[in-house]
């Protein structure tokens, strides 16, 4: 019989059982300080009516829709946690209590193309607060803190946490007559950093932007100086739109209160360039990097929304949410051998009788477990040698080995794998 090769879709990440160990402990580390926070969990279908799911998408997103039919029936497999998050909130509105705090962390599916760190099959980790009808600023402000408890439970202390607010831009934009060219002219601000200030101007001038309006563009995204200095510049530059001044306003609050969240000033940072979710967010807007890693990208990124559900009801929801693409992070972080997988299993201990009647073995193992101690018996046929080596070669900590002598005794030692260290029990 002809075999066929083993091998995996690219783009869909497996890992080893000392890595997947890790990867686990990173997804539960996130999902406790989400619960840290009140954030209710949610899980909902990876495979959703096409109909319901592509209501708002278009252009790049439904090229990478998984879609398929299943009898008469159209159906495509989530691009994200967003969507199906309206879907509910809508669907389940008179269930809910507002403003709803909820968590999801999930797969999600993308039919990019495949390439290295980027996924076609990846976890997201996402929190939102909806409200209803109205959502306070204060609960901008509180993202920061979440984002940065997260990351300290993690182990990371050199991250910034970058802040912008669109309406900010907009306003510049309507100020200075842009107002059309707003969504092109954010795309082009959002790629200083890759291209750099000379390349942003020329771009701008093609795109027939005058020269005073570029000019004006260039020294808002370059003001300079500490969080008070930036506020204070802005204030300064005399730009008379409602929509700029509604934008400073929420941008000075939520700095206050971000303090207030207990995040340190050398964590976050107000960054006018930052000009994501160009066609969602219309509020305060978040990017968060590793200082020495800027190569990562952005590893939790997020925003201010108006109106969460508007293509499946009519009542206002306005939310705010952070999200973290874990697979791709957790990829890079072990590229740059940032995380190491160490713990090759999770037993703590290893029973391994060197008898035949496995009556007693088997009762000890359970007692352990009884106890919340992760404890697993060894119940092949092998020398004494070989299940050590086992043990050794998994970095369980404790061994027990139970024989003739234990039995008749009531009594076994527990080995310290790592000493060699032997303490007496009885069972």
């Amino acid at each position: 019989m002809s075999k066929t090769e083993p091998r995996t879709l690219p783009g869909f990440m497996e890992l080893l059982p000392e890595e997947q160990i890790l990867f686990d402990q990173i997804k539960t580390t996130i999902e406790k300080t989400y619960q840290k926070f009140g954030f209710l969990p949610l899980d909902t279908p990876i495979i959703e009516l096409s109909e319901v799911l592509l209501a708002k998408a278009g252009g790049e997103t439904e090229k990478q829709i998984y879609r398929f039919e299943k009898g008469d029936t159209d159906l495509s497999l989530r691009f994200d946690l967003t969507v199906p998050l309206a879907k509910f909130v809508a669907k389940n509105y008179g269930n809910l209590s507002f403003p709803f705090r909820r968590y999801q962390i999930g797969k999600v599916y993308r039919g990019e193309k495949a390439q290295k760190g980027r996924f076609r099959e990846f976890y997201q980790c996402d929190i939102d607060v909806i409200g209803d009808g109205e959502l306070s600023i204060i609960n901008d402000a509180e993202m920061p803190s979440v984002i940065y408890n997260v990351f300290k439970e993690l182990g990371f202390d050199d991250f910034t946490i970058k802040i912008n607010n669109r309406k900010l831009l907009n306003g510049l934009f309507q100020s200075i007559n842009q107002k059309e060219n707003s969504v092109e002219i954010l795309r082009i601000i959002d790629k200083i950093e890759k291209i750099g200030k000379e390349k942003v101007i020329q771009e701008l001038k093609e795109l027939n932007v005058e020269e005073t309006a570029i000019e004006k563009i260039i020294g808002f995204i370059e003001i300079s100086g500490t969080t008070e200095q930036k506020i204070e510049k802005l204030k300064n530059l005399g730009i008379e739109n409602e929509t700029f001044k509604e934008g400073l306003d929420e941008l000075t609050q939520i700095v206050k209160y971000i303090g207030i969240f207990g995040v340190p000033e050398k964590n976050f940072e107000v960054d006018l360039t930052i000009a994501r979710g160009l066609d969602y967010y219309t509020g305060t807007v978040y990017e968060t990097f590793l200082n020495k890693y800027r190569e990562l990208g952005s590893i939790c990124s997020g925003g201010r929304y108006e109106n969460l559900a508007e293509y499946y009801t009519d009542k206002k929801l306005p939310g705010v949410g952070i999200s973290i693409g874990l697979t791709r992070l957790f990829y890079k972080l072990n590229e740059l051998r940032l995380i190491e997988a160490k713990q090759k299993s999770i037993s703590k201990v290893l029973v391994i009788p060197m008898i035949d009647d496995l009556e007693v073995p088997i009762k000890v193992a359970t007692s352990l477990r009884e106890k919340g101690i992760n404890t697993e018996i060894f119940l092949n046929d092998k020398k004494l040698k070989a299940k050590m080596k086992y043990a050794d070669k998994l970095k369980i900590p404790y061994v027990i080995v139970i024989g003739e002598d234990e039995v008749k005794s009531g009594k076994f030692k527990i080995r310290n794998m790592e000493t060699g260290e032997e303490k007496e029990e009885t069972f």
